[in-house]
């Protein structure tokens, strides 16, 4: 991957994020967790992302550039974890006991669900101008 992918994978997550939660009133220490969220997602030591997207059609793959499905997939993971981590900041300060166990991988699980979701919608966007034009509103 080199640094103008890289570049663009996050500023595209930055973009979506953007339609979401005004990521400039986002507090420091959040900011640090989804720039390594960004950094771990990019790198894809498993492989993950590249073999989602060397498996999808050819048509899905020419909606987007790949770093701009990159980014989408990254804001997708931390919108969803971000709700997550809202819910359990709910539940401790309603004193319910969290289970660390529910929550243990609970970043694998949700990169994985939000690799899926993305990749759906991609595919998707093929027959449905719509949900193209609506992926594509919020990259740039």
């Amino acid at each position: 991957m080199d640094k103008q992918y890289q570049a663009r994978a996050e500023q595209v997550a930055l973009n979506v994020c953007n339609h979401v939660i005004p990521m400039d009133k986002v507090p420091a220490n959040l900011m640090e967790a989804y720039a390594n969220l960004c950094q771990e997602l990019l790198e894809d030591k498993e492989q993950k992302f590249a073999d989602q997207w060397q498996a999808m059609p050819a048509s899905a793959k020419a909606l987007l550039p790949q770093a701009d499905f990159h980014g989408f997939y990254i804001a997708n993971a931390w919108l969803q974890l971000s709700r997550v981590a809202q819910d359990i900041a709910e539940l401790a300060e309603t004193d319910e006991a969290i289970d660390e166990k529910e929550y243990n991988n609970i970043f694998t699980r949700l990169s994985d669900a939000s690799l899926k979701e993305s990749v759906k919608k991609l595919k998707k966007a093929r027959t449905d101008r719509a949900l193209l034009n609506n992926i594509k509103s919020v990259i740039d």
